[in-house]
């Protein structure tokens, strides 16, 4: 008699780029008050609910971000949502990383890049992503994962 597997848990890996350890602080009229560990905690119960994993991190250097989106194919990772900060305007090095993986991605951001200053209005990992969601405070996260969660 063949053994039965298990399905796998999938796992999503939720990376914030720099300065979003400081959610909760900076600008909160922009980014709001919640603070990212908050918003990381309220992505859990959504991921519990879905039967999902997360792996969630932040860090204000380009490299380490690339590096946890090479891990996140790695390790098998069912998606990633990525907050780049304002790396979204000049990295074409994430954008690299994130065309060089298997791992479905979608761009989030808290406020709106497109209505704010100019120099936000591009984003380097778009075209990489399978889409983005933005303005929508920190529930932009949370509509992300959703989104992302269907697609398995």
């Amino acid at each position: 008699m063949a053994a039965t597997r298990k399905p796998r848990t999938p796992c999503v890996y939720v990376l914030s780029g720099p300065n979003l350890n400081r959610l909760g602080k900076r600008e909160p009229e922009v980014y709001g008050k919640a603070t990212l560990e908050e918003v990381h905690r309220a992505l859990e119960a959504v991921a519990a609910r879905a039967g999902a994993t997360l792996v969630c991190r932040q860090s204000n250097y380009e490299g380490e971000l690339i590096g946890w989106i090479e891990e996140a194919e790695d390790t098998g990772a069912a998606g990633i949502l990525l907050n780049p900060g304002a790396l979204t305007h000049t990295s074409y090095a994430l954008y690299d990383a994130i065309k060089g993986t298997r791992v479905p991605t979608v761009e989030v951001h808290i406020s709106n890049p497109a209505a704010r200053e100019e120099f936000r209005h591009h984003s380097c990992v778009a075209a990489a992503c399978l889409g983005t969601v933005s303005g929508f405070g920190t529930a932009s996260y949370r509509i992300a994962l959703e989104g992302i969660l269907a697609r398995l």
